[in-house]
């Protein structure tokens, strides 16, 4: 009888941990169609208008910039 009691923990547990995976792979499910929307948003904006980006060097402190144009001419 106690084996059975065990046995039942066991498999017990076990759904619940094959539970707590189907949900972790849920969230990054989710979380990875959200950086997919944001990688696209930014990929359709940059073949439709130029994307300049300012940045400064961490170890000489000069300014840098870096411009992105896509397959549109920028209009002025």
């Amino acid at each position: 009888m106690a084996k059975e009691n065990e046995l039942d923990r066991e498999e017990q547990e076990q759904k619940l941990d094959i539970e707590d995976v189907k949900r972790h792979l849920d969230i990054l499910d989710q979380r990875l169609d959200n950086i997919d929307s944001m990688v696209t948003a930014v990929a359709e904006r940059v073949m439709n208008q130029p994307i300049t980006l300012n940045l400064t060097c961490p170890n000489c402190g000069k300014n840098i910039e870096v411009s992105i144009i896509g397959r549109e001419k920028p209009t002025v």
